[in-house]
């Protein structure tokens, strides 16, 4: 089997950062981490722990699936602009406009059409099918694996294959996680141990847990296999 795809995570955290316009440091007061430890993360030198992507994704405004695939390059949204000539005019129906099917309609202004165009070249579709070997993988810290099982624009659902190595966790530290969303999942094999809120489950194959994100929670894998499972992982909506 080939080697999965691994996604330059390191990077596209940095580029978030750079972009919201925070230091090294100010985004290491935010998730409560040494500056040492993001500017490892950014560089490859050091995977970030399950809690430590969420908050650094919660801080800097993106989503799970935003540190995966690579980034689009500048000439993707330019070449997008270039082809759709000058902007459409405006038409109370946007169907009046003669766009293209399935394509957004924006007013009149070259300023507002770029920003949409922008937003198509941004969007990616991993699917519709995803074959094993080609899955994209994320390695994390505390031997946390996750694999990308598909992604349509659009769309905010993380939808991942987890994988928990024997003595694995989502915290190093064992420290509740919280972030925005809805979180659902199924277990496959092994057993994953759920602490959520006041209450520890222990998760077996052919269980499924669903709960609200904001509530504390991690997860850890206390036996000797590795605990694997489907997850989903719905993000609200502003």
């Amino acid at each position: 089997m080939n080697d999965p795809a691994v996604p330059p995570i390191g990077e596209r955290l940095r580029e978030a950062r750079v972009k919201r316009g925070l230091s090294v440091r100010g985004l290491a007061r935010v998730v409560d981490v040494s500056p040492s430890l993001i500017s490892q993360i950014e560089t490859g030198k050091s995977s970030p722990s399950v809690s430590t992507l969420y908050a650094m994704t919660n801080a800097l405004q993106i989503s799970i699936e935003d540190v995966f695939g690579e980034p689009q390059p500048q000439e993707a949204a330019d070449a997008l602009v270039t082809a759709a000539g000058p902007p459409p005019v405006a038409a109370a129906n946007p169907a009046a406009a003669g766009g293209a099917a399935g394509l957004p309609f924006f007013p009149s202004g070259t300023s507002a059409t770029r920003q949409g165009l922008q937003m198509l070249a941004d969007q990616r579709r991993v699917g519709p099918v995803v074959r094993h070997a080609e899955r994209e993988v994320l390695h994390l810290d505390s031997g946390v694996t996750w694999e990308l099982l598909g992604q349509l624009p659009h769309t905010h659902v993380d939808f991942l294959r987890i994988t928990y190595a024997p003595g694995g966790s989502s915290s190093g530290a064992g420290v509740l996680m919280r972030h925005s969303g809805t979180e659902y999942g199924h277990v496959l094999s092994g057993r994953l141990t759920l602490n959520l809120g006041f209450e520890t489950y222990a998760l077996d194959p052919g269980d499924s847990v669903s709960f609200d994100c904001s509530t504390p929670h991690a997860y850890a894998n206390h036996g000797t296999e590795p605990a694997v499972g489907v997850w989903w992982v719905l993000e609200r909506n502003g």
